[in-house]
């Protein structure tokens, strides 16, 4: 059984039924989902946690959904000790949480299996969303396992691999020409027509619960502690602060001691209106025109970008933006030192630890963990131009020429 309650106002607290619904009629502010905590308090422990099934749905009694799941396997991915990496960027102990290995390589798994398990309890025979890509193979993967009819909206300068990856699993594909503001503009148009369940629309309250999940598993990964700093990125931001209401709630049920976690905010310079906010010392979060290379956060009037912003502040945080060449080098040093190829998200998170361990905002002796979203086969065009392959005869002395010119430009 769920121990959802209600809707609530994140600003006024007016509460609602827990049906499809995104925004307060009194003051058009978004909705979340509240639990009964005291009856999970009297149920949950470390045990029955680790005695749950290998999935994100250990942690079923926090989500807002009855028995009727839809679970591809997601979840309870890798907590890598990153020693090479740590090395490398000046820190004694640093994790990598590898959300690449979901089922379609992205932690958006998580978010769509309780938005489409909730989809069905409300009894939707179609399903939609607004996506930079990411989004939309898991929608169109989640509707092919329940055989739900599906429809994904993307920006058309969506990545080809990404667009392989989404149509695949044959949804009905939307190539908007806009910025991914634009196409979620549409999509909100869309949801008050027809009778649809657009995961992040009218199912964004659930849709937003399942990125706890990564909190709970670091927590749990980590011996039950948390760690001392959280480098994850920001797109619409609510990601960000799912991490760190997950963090709280654990916290809350006396399953870790209070939480003195910082998190921090990694963006892409050409996209970092959160960023720039945080820097700016302003509580109002400016829209931008995205560019930048790292499409999948490239959202430039993020929904939940002020309590993203309230997160990293509330938490002693902090706010990052690295340059697309800064992207692409991240993307390297993750894959040289720990044999972890991520897409662009990932490359903007190794870049802004690395900016925030040179600064000294976070310390050598800090217990690290980067939050890696996406696998690198989703974003590779942005590699083509950086490496060589030395094209060779089949002879020893056609190879022994190529060493030799090696050698030489290394000394």
């Amino acid at each position: 059984m769920t121990y959802a309650r209600a809707l609530r106002c994140r600003k006024c607290g007016r509460e609602y039924d827990l049906a499809p619904l995104n925004l307060c009629d009194f003051c058009f502010s978004p909705l979340e989902v509240t639990y009964d905590y005291k009856a999970i308090s009297e149920g949950i422990s470390r045990e029955k946690i680790a005695g749950g099934p290998p999935t994100m749905w250990r942690y079923q009694c926090l989500l807002p959904v009855d028995d009727n799941i839809v679970d591809l396997g997601t979840g309870l991915t890798p907590l890598v000790h990153a020693a090479n990496l740590a090395r490398e960027v000046g820190l004694d102990e640093l994790y990598i949480k590898n959300d690449c290995l979901n089922p379609t390589y992205s932690f958006k798994d998580r978010v769509v299996s309780v938005a489409i398990s909730k989809a069905r309890e409300f009894g939707f025979d179609t399903i939609a969303c607004a996506s930079t890509g990411n989004l939309a193979a898991s929608v169109a993967a989640h509707a092919a396992k329940t055989r739900l009819r599906s429809f994904v909206f993307v920006p058309a300068d969506t990545e080809p691999s990404k667009i392989l990856g989404t149509s695949v699993y044959s949804p009905t594909v939307m190539a908007i020409e806009g910025s991914y503001d634009d196409v979620n503009r549409l999509c909100n148009e869309l949801a008050r027509k027809y009778n649809w369940g657009f995961i992040n629309i009218n199912l964004r309250p659930y849709y937003a619960e399942g990125s706890k999940t990564l909190a709970f598993e670091i927590v749990e990964q980590l011996g039950w502690r948390a760690p001392d700093c959280i480098v994850a990125p920001g797109g619409s931001g609510l990601l960000f602060t799912r991490i760190w209401k997950g963090l709280e709630e654990f916290a809350m049920l006396r399953l870790i001691e209070p939480v003195n976690t910082h998190m921090h905010l990694a963006q892409a310079a050409g996209s970092s209106p959160i960023v720039n906010a945080f820097r700016a010392g302003s509580l109002h979060v400016n829209p931008v025109k995205p560019d930048t290379i790292a499409k999948s956060i490239a959202i430039g009037n993020p929904a939940d970008g002020y309590y993203a912003l309230k997160a990293a502040r509330e938490s002693g945080g902090s706010g990052c933006a690295v340059s697309d060449a800064e992207v692409i080098q991240g993307i390297k040093l993750l894959a040289e030192t720990e044999g972890i190829f991520a897409e662009t998200a990932g490359g903007v998170v190794i870049a802004a630890l690395r900016q925030l361990t040179a600064s000294g905002v976070i310390r050598r002796q800090d217990r690290v963990v980067a939050v890696i979203t996406a696998a690198g086969f989703k974003t590779p065009d942005v590699l083509l131009d950086t490496f060589t392959c030395f094209r060779i005869q089949p002879t020893l002395a056609s190879f022994e020429e190529v060493l030799a010119q090696e050698a030489a430009v290394s000394s």
